[in-house]
């Protein structure tokens, strides 16, 4: 929703709402796949909006990329192969190509309308898509998935938007199969899983039990606060071939040897870290 001076996403499930002050829409179109929108705000910089919903600032995506990308990242072995199911942004893009470990990262984007804008307006997020090891695809990423050879992929990440629309699919026990058959033996998932404070029945536990439907043998939580999100508690899920997540590079993220934001060891380490509730729910 929104008026001359305020953008507002309101969340029914929650019954509650969150705004951002607004100087000027900048942008706004129908793709074939969604209503894409872009403000210029008044304290977190631009704006990109999907279908109504607050999709990233300028201000606070760090959190959401860095947590998307670098704990399942150390979470693996050697993460050579890597693939991003959605992203278009190229945030998480940014953050993954970090790793000079990752030898090709593929990301599968079904809208190049979403990638075309985050180029015009949110360029910094932008600066790895010309690597070398980066090859951007646009397409339906659930068909990519499913094509994709078997034990050919080391860490699967879906950024992806809320379970509705050209997302609903990536949610769902027949995608978890794709992954899980795409993943070698020591492969990882990891996904968005939204707000544990109001998804943790809705969305959350469904997701866990679907992805251990489909073979993974062990999925655990990660937990970040992202401020223009429902709640401000924001989640993504990590999913594994074996019966335990392999923490052998942890020590790793005491030297980080590139630049972040929000993530560091210690963040690395508390993000597994579940409140009572939500441990007894998964």
């Amino acid at each position: 929703m929104q008026n001359n001076k305020w953008f507002t996403e309101e969340c029914a499930e929650a019954g509650t709402a969150f705004s951002l002050e607004i100087h000027e829409k900048l942008h706004e179109e129908q793709t074939p796949f969604q209503k894409i929108e872009i403000y210029a705000t008044k304290s977190f910089g631009k704006l990109m909006v999907i279908d109504g919903f607050v999709m990233l600032t300028e201000r606070d995506n760090f959190i959401y990329h860095e947590m998307m990308s670098h704990p399942a990242l150390f979470s693996h072995t050697m993460p050579c192969n890597a693939v991003i199911v959605g992203g278009g942004d190229c945030g998480t893009l940014l953050e993954v190509a970090k790793h000079d470990c990752v030898e090709k990262i593929t990301q599968v984007e079904i809208d190049q309308r979403v990638t075309d804008l985050s180029l015009e307006h949110f360029p910094q997020l932008c600066t790895a898509n010309s690597d070398p090891r980066v090859n951007l695809v646009f397409d339906d990423a659930i068909k990519w998935v499913k094509n994709a050879p078997v034990d050919s992929i080391d860490l699967i990440i879906v950024d992806s938007t809320d379970p509705v629309g050209p997302a609903e699919g990536l949610f769902s026990t027949p995608f978890y199969k794709d992954c899980f058959r795409a993943l070698k033996i020591d492969g990882l998932l990891v996904q968005q899983s939204e707000s544990p404070i109001i998804h943790l029945e809705s969305l959350i536990k469904p997701m866990h039990n679907c992805m251990q439907e489909a073979g993974f043998r062990n999925t655990q939580l990660l937990n970040f606060p992202l401020p223009v999100y429902p709640t401000g508690w924001w989640s993504a899920t990590l999913a594994n071939k074996q019966s335990s997540i392999d923490f052998s590079r942890e020590q790793d993220t005491k030297s980080l040897q590139f630049d972040t934001q929000y993530y560091n060891h210690a963040i690395h380490l508390a993000c597994f870290a579940s409140p009572q509730f939500v441990s007894k729910q998964l």
